[in-house]
C-alpha cells in the first residue's frame, strides 16, 4: 500500500463534550496504514507546499468533495454475530424468554459447518458496510463455527474480537457444553487458532484477536467461571466479555444461583474476570456498589439501548456511569438489538438519554454532570467512537485521528447522489460541518457510507468494489 493524502472535512472526537470540525484539513496515511501527520486548516492553494513540507512529493491525494467528510470508525463493543439472521424476530418477548424461543434455536443451527460458512460471510460484510470498523463478536458455542467467523473476520479486513460462548447449564438439551472443562478446553484451541491467522495488516496488534466469552452467569458454572478467570489470568492482554444486569428477571435467576455474591457483578469478580479489558454489555439495573466496583476495576460498560428498549429491559443511566469515570462505548447487541449499524445505537442512546432526562425535568443537575441529562452529539460521537475503542482497551490506536493511529475510517456523505431520501443532501442546502455531522447520525444509514478503511485498507462501503 502507498501512502495518501486526504484533503477536505474532517471530523474527530475530542472528549465528551466536544470534537474537531475541520473543513480543510489534509491528513496524510502512511503505506502502514497509520496516520503520518495531519496539519488542521490548509487552503486549497497550498495543498502542495503543505505535502512537500513533510517530504510527501508525487503522492496521490484524495479531495473529498462538498458534503463528504472523514470520521473515525465506528466501534461495536457488543454484538452476536449467530443472531443476525433473527433480526426483527421476537419482539414479543423479554429476555429470559427471547434466549428460549427465538436465539437459542438459532445460535444452534450453527453446529452445521455449511451453514456457518454460508452465513457469516454475509453477517460480516453487513457490519463493515455499515460503518463498523472494529467489532466485538460472539459467536455460538461451536468451536468450529466461530473459527469460521475469526476467519471470516480477518479475511474481509475487519479489526475484531471474537470469542466462543462458554455455557454449561440453563440452556437447552439441545444448545449445551457437555461439561466445564471441555467448555474451557475449546476456548483454548480458538484462542490459539485465532493468534494464528495470518496478518494482512502494519497493525500494532492484530486485527482478529481472541476474546473470553462466557455467555452470561446464568449460563455458566461456578467451575466454569472459576476456570475461565485462570486462563484470563494468564494472559493480561486477552479482553473478556459478558452480560450483566440485563433484565430484573435475569438478575433474580443470577442471585439465586449465586447466593453466596452480594451482586451480579460480584460473581464475574469472583471469579477474576472482571479487569480494565473486560466488556459488560447492558448494565441496566446496577446498585450503587456495583457502579463503585466496576469503576474500581476499571471494566468498560457497552450501552445497548436499542436492545434495552426492544426486549423491555430498562434503560441504562449512561450519564450517571460517566460521571463515576466508567468507560462507556455502544453495541448493536444484534438480534436483541434490530440493526447492525451504530447509527441506531446512536440514535436510541440519544433517545435514552431524553428519557432519562424527562424523568428529572424540574431537576438541576450538577455543573457539567452527564447524570440526568440527554447525550449532545458531542457525547454520541465519543461513545461510538473513541469511547468504544477505551472501552475495547483500543485507545492509543483508534478511535481518533491523530499522528500515529491506524487510519480506520469513514468516508460519509450526505450528499444528494447517496440515494438516502431522509437527508436532504448537503448540495442542496449547504450547511456547516457540525451540521453534517447530526445530520448524518439521525437520519444516516449504510447509503451514507461510501468507503469504509480498517488500518489504510479499503474494506467496505458503497465504493468498494466486491
Amino acid at each position: 500500500m502507498s501512502s495518501i493524502v486526504y484533503y477536505g472535512s474532517v471530523i474527530s472526537p475530542v472528549s465528551l463534550t466536544s470534537f474537531k470540525a475541520l473543513p480543510r484539513c489534509l491528513l496524510a496515511v502512511a503505506s502502514t496504514g497509520n496516520i503520518d501527520w495531519i496539519v488542521e486548516d490548509v487552503e486549497d492553494s497550498m495543498v502542495q507546499e503543505t505535502m512537500a513540507a513533510h517530504g510527501y512529493i508525487d503522492v496521490d491525494v484524495v479531495c473529498l468533495r462538498e458534503g463528504e467528510f472523514l470520521l473515525p470508525g465506528m466501534v461495536d463493543t457488543h454484538t452476536h454475530a449467530p443472531q443476525v439472521p433473527n433480526i426483527g424476530s421476537g419482539q414479543q418477548y423479554e429476555l429470559l424468554d427471547w434466549l428460549e424461543n427465538i436465539t437459542f434455536p438459532m445460535e444452534s443451527r450453527f453446529a452445521d459447518l455449511d451453514f456457518a460458512r454460508r452465513t457469516y460471510p454475509l453477517v460480516v460484510r453487513r457490519i463493515i458496510d455499515s460503518g463498523t470498523t472494529t467489532c466485538s463478536y460472539y459467536g455460538s458455542l461451536h468451536l468450529e463455527a466461530t473459527k469460521i467467523l475469526a476467519e471470516i473476520v480477518n479475511e474481509y479486513g475487519q479489526r475484531a474480537f471474537v470469542g466462543k460462548c462458554n455455557m454449561d447449564r440453563n440452556t437447552p438439551a439441545h444448545y449445551i457444553e457437555p461439561s466445564a472443562e471441555l467448555s474451557v478446553s475449546a476456548t483454548k484451541t480458538l484462542i490459539a487458532h485465532i493468534k494464528q491467522l495470518p496478518s494482512h495488516s502494519h497493525s500494532a496488534e492484530p486485527l482478529v484477536q481472541p476474546i473470553l466469552t462466557p455467555r452470561f452467569a446464568i449460563s455458566c458454572s461456578s467451575s466454569l467461571l472459576k476456570s475461565l478467570g485462570e486462563v484470563a489470568a494468564s494472559d493480561p492482554n486477552l479482553r473478556i466479555q459478558t452480560h450483566v444486569s440485563e433484565n430484573p428477571n435475569e438478575i433474580a435467576f443470577t442471585m439465586s444461583l449465586f447466593p453466596e455474591s452480594a451482586s451480579y457483578t460480584g460473581v464475574y469478580d469472583a471469579s477474576g474476570l472482571l479487569r480494565a479489558n473486560t466488556i459488560l454489555a447492558h448494565a441496566v439495573h446496577l446498585n450503587d456498589e456495583e457502579i463503585a466496583l466496576i469503576a474500581e476495576r476499571k471494566a468498560g460498560i457497552s450501552h445497548c439501548p436499542t436492545s434495552n428498549f426492544n426486549l423491555n429491559s430498562g434503560v441504562a443511566p449512561i450519564g450517571l456511569y460517566l460521571d463515576r469515570g466508567i468507560k462507556v462505548g455502544l453495541g448493536t447487541d444484534v438480534s436483541g438489538g434490530y440493526s447492525p449499524s451504530i447509527l441506531n445505537a446512536i440514535q436510541n442512546a440519544s433517545i435514552a438519554s431524553k428519557v432519562i432526562a424527562m424523568q428529572h425535568r424540574g431537576e438541576a443537575p450538577a455543573p457539567g454532570a452527564f447524570g440526568n441529562r440527554q447525550l449532545s452529539v458531542a457525547s454520541l460521537l465519543y461513545l461510538a467512537t473513541l469511547g468504544g475503542a477505551e472501552v475495547c482497551s483500543l485507545e492509543k490506536s483508534v478511535g481518533s485521528f491523530s499522528p500515529g493511529k491506524s487510519f480506520d475510517a469513514l468516508v460519509v456523505s450526505v450528499r444528494n447522489d447517496a440515494g438516502n431520501p431522509a437527508i436532504w443532501g448537503s448540495d442542496s442546502a449547504p450547511r456547516d460541518l457540525a451540521g453534517m455531522l447530526e445530520q448524518f447520525f439521525f437520519t444516516g444509514d449504510d447509503r451514507n457510507i461510501s468507503r469504509v478503511y480498517v488500518q489504510g485498507k479499503l474494506i467496505g462501503g458503497t465504493s468498494f468494489s466486491r
